[in-house]
């Protein structure tokens, strides 16, 4: 009985217990509302002085921050403009380190190279059938010299060999007579390389294939303003990117006239292949000059070799390493000497030999017909006035004697495209100043 007393207890006592707690519940939600109402702050404040300082404190330390920040970045700019100056000046020396390197590579091993194209050691032969090794073999073309060249030449290049010439504006009306009888002849594989824009501008409304440099600054200069000496010193410089990418060039000065394609008759067994300035067997291939000193007695007679020199606006050249260090050594004497001319130099680093405190260049060199490749001494003095020599065409006639050069260049058509006979009577042999 009294077990069953306690449980009726407990049910009864349960439901008065829920309404309690819930009671509780209300009242408790409703003083939160009331004190949320009167203090919605919170009941414990922290003190005005503090909170200003705090809030000044944040800001400051806020405005410090963003200032540190603004002149960091700044820093950074300044070190990261520094840094791709720095970069782009590392990767100039890097890329020319890595061509004296390639060129000094080239060079080491050009004996080697020779021994290859010879074959394994022999013995020598009998009398009068040896002969040494005549024609250098041509360097690997590096086509990242200057990529944009090379697309150029691959296009305009016959057989990885074309004509070259430089012109300005100064050179216009003698360039439209050069490049009409190169079109004239036949002749597809030749370049212009235009130092200014109206000479590219013209090449390109005449048809002409034409390269225009990119802007070098001690190019530049002399290219839109020198006269035919200066722009002919700077072909040494241009050159070396049609050598370094494996082509073959035959140098020309725009005084030329061409009345055959050249190509036909060129040997292409030396590094250099040039016209000459003689106008005779001795004088273009070479001669036993005897130099009388009497005050010597019986060794009065010195002989010597001479022979005169080889034109620097005419010539072929090969891509060989010979080859570029003639152009190099030209032009560095030429940048040191500005006074010097450059076919005086050109000579004389082509014929120099080695002696003590020099090292002469080891190009192979071949001599030019100087009927088929006739300058205009050849021409007005000699030719013109004989026979039978006036019936012979020449491959092209340089106008390198005289100043009065287009009107002698016209004549020269006249003479032998048209068939004038009296077209070169009345130019005299020399100049008139």
């Amino acid at each position: 009985m009294t077990g069953r007393r306690d449980v009726l207890l407990m049910r009864n006592t349960l439901p008065k217990s829920r309404v309690a707690i819930g009671v509780a519940i209300a009242v408790g939600v409703l003083l939160g509302c009331v004190f949320a109402f009167l203090f919605p702050h919170g009941l414990f404040l922290p003190t005005p002085i503090l909170t200003h300082t705090i809030s000044k404190s944040d800001n400051a330390q806020v405005a410090s921050a963003s200032c540190e920040s603004s002149e960091r970045m700044n820093m950074l700019k300044s070190e990261f403009v520094a840094a791709s100056e720095k970069n782009a000046e590392l990767k100039k020396q890097i890329r020319e380190l890595t061509e004296r390197v390639k060129l000094a590579e080239q060079r080491k091993d050009q004996a080697q190279k020779q021994v290859l194209v010879l074959g394994k050691q022999h013995k020598a032969g009998r009398f009068g059938t040896v002969k040494g090794l005549r024609t250098n073999p041509t360097i690997a073309p590096d086509e990242s010299v200057n990529p944009r060249l090379g697309k150029i030449l691959e296009k305009v290049a016959v057989q990885r060999e074309l004509i070259v010439a430089l012109a300005n504006s100064n050179v216009k009306d003698m360039l439209e007579v050069w490049f009409t009888n190169i079109k004239r002849v036949g002749i597809t594989n030749y370049l212009v390389v235009a130092l200014d824009e109206e000479i590219a501008r013209f090449c390109e409304s005449k048809v002409v294939p034409v390269y225009k440099r990119d802007p070098d600054v001690g190019i530049d200069s002399v290219a839109r303003t020198g006269g035919n000496h200066a722009v002919s010193g700077l072909k040494f410089r241009v050159l070396r990117e049609f050598l370094q990418l494996g082509y073959s060039v035959l140098l020309s000065d725009v005084d030329i006239v061409y009345l055959q394609n050249p190509f036909h008759y060129i040997y292409r067994d030396s590094d250099v292949e040039s016209m000459t300035d003689g106008h005779n067997n001795m004088t273009a291939y070479g001669y036993n000059d005897v130099f009388d000193e009497p005050a010597m007695g019986w060794a009065r007679y010195a002989h010597t070799m001479r022979i005169w020199v080889y034109n620097s606006g005419f010539f072929y050249i090969r891509p060989t390493i010979p080859s570029i260090e003639l152009l190099d050594r030209v032009a560095s004497r030429l940048s040191r000497e500005p006074n010097s001319w450059d076919q005086a130099v050109f000579n004389e680093e082509l014929f120099k030999p080695s002696h003590p405190g020099y090292d002469g260049l080891h190009a192979a060199r071949r001599t030019m017909d100087f009927y088929l490749f006739m300058n205009s001494k050849v021409l007005f003095k000699t030719v013109r006035k004989d026979a039978k020599l006036s019936k012979f065409k020449p491959v092209i006639v340089h106008v390198n004697y005289h100043p009065d050069k287009l009107p002698r260049m016209k004549a020269i058509v006249e003479f032998y495209v048209k068939g004038k006979k009296d077209a070169l009577e009345a130019f005299p042999d020399g100049s008139d100043w």
